[in-house]
């Protein structure tokens, strides 16, 4: 299998850098009250995460970096993530960012792509400080915890997964918010196992209805990864019922790399990065199941096959640029 090595790690760098800091184009979505409302510019609403197109870009870009920086510290870029690192995470800027959830109607920004994101970036930079690299966690220290209570508060009221292939999966949010919560909080681990297994633990013989024309993670798979995660040693059963026919190529269209039409059209561009997803998951699961389980080698041919289909588009527009690299990396490296 293709892996993360040094000199594509400077690559992606470079081009994180070049995107996280950069404020315009921008795209929000929020919900005004009235004509005092109206929102501010992306760096006065967000002077941490204004870049990348998007909030959740941007720190899924700031979460690239940090990983980055963590598998190869002698990166030549590792100086300008650190100075990015060190004026970004203030406290001060902290607090304008969590006062932008404190407006009416904003307590749900970014639920639940952006806070599992967030989630991600904190585990990561605290890795950083295990290895002597940075000092960070403790200024973003209220953001995870406010992120943290705003999930607590939403999973019970979530009564059906969302099964979509964009923001809103609720597979992938729990799958990454999962990482976060083993290591930072019980109580939100024991709650996002016991969803995961009341969402998805009866579901069986996938038909693998997708893609949809503006995916960027499959259902399927993300479903899989995360009751992987959750099932431990118990999961090949599992799989085995919910993709019964795969060891025979079925559904073929869980296994075989999708087309993209359009590079410059935001939705359109998506598929990019459902290829690269699809590599990470079933790379993953590859990984996890025994090694003489019938279907691993054919989840191993379909992981590399997605990975080269997505690899190559990292930089054929900015609606792709300013986030498929973070997509490669979890394809090349995991979660």
């Amino acid at each position: 299998m293709s892996s993360l090595d040094s000199s594509t790690a400077s690559r992606l760098a470079q081009i994180a850098l070049g995107h996280v800091q950069r404020e315009y184009p921008h795209s929000e979505t929020v919900r005004s009250h009235g004509p005092e409302d109206s929102a501010g510019t992306p760096c006065s609403d967000h002077p941490i995460f204004f870049g990348s197109y998007d909030w959740h870009s941007c720190v899924h870009g700031h979460w690239l970096l940090a990983r980055l920086l963590r598998r190869f510290p002698g990166l030549p870029e590792a100086a300008a993530i650190t100075a990015l690192f060190e004026s970004s995470y203030t406290a001060e800027k902290v607090l304008r960012e969590l006062a932008f959830f404190d407006r009416p109607g904003r307590a749900g920004f970014e639920r639940p792509y952006g806070w599992c994101w967030f989630f991600k970036l904190f585990s990561e930079l605290d890795q950083l400080e295990a290895q002597h690299l940075g000092r960070w966690t403790s200024a973003l220290q209220p953001f995870a915890d406010r992120l943290s209570e705003l999930l607590k508060l939403y999973l019970p009221r979530l009564l059906y997964p969302i099964r979509s292939g964009a923001h809103n999966n609720t597979a992938f949010a729990l799958l990454l918010a999962g990482d976060f919560a083993f290591r930072f909080d019980p109580g939100l681990h024991e709650q996002i196992s016991e969803q995961a297994s009341r969402y998805f633990l009866p579901d069986r013989d996938y038909q693998g209805w997708e893609p949809g024309g503006e995916d960027f993670l499959s259902p399927g798979w993300q479903e899989a990864l995360l009751m992987q995660q959750v099932l431990g040693d118990a999961f090949p059963a599992w799989f085995d019922a919910f993709l019964p026919h795969l060891a025979d190529g079925s559904p073929a269209q869980l296994l075989h790399p999708v087309q993209v039409s359009d590079r410059s059209d935001g939705r359109l561009a998506h598929l990019d990065g459902l290829n690269l997803s699809r590599a990470w998951c079933m790379r993953e699961v590859a990984e996890g199941l025994p090694a003489d389980h019938r279907t691993r080698a054919i989840l191993v041919t379909a992981a590399e096959s997605h990975l080269q289909a997505g690899a190559g588009h990292l930089q054929d527009d900015y609606m792709g640029e300013h986030w498929l690299a973070t997509f490669l990396v979890l394809a090349l490296d995991g979660r």
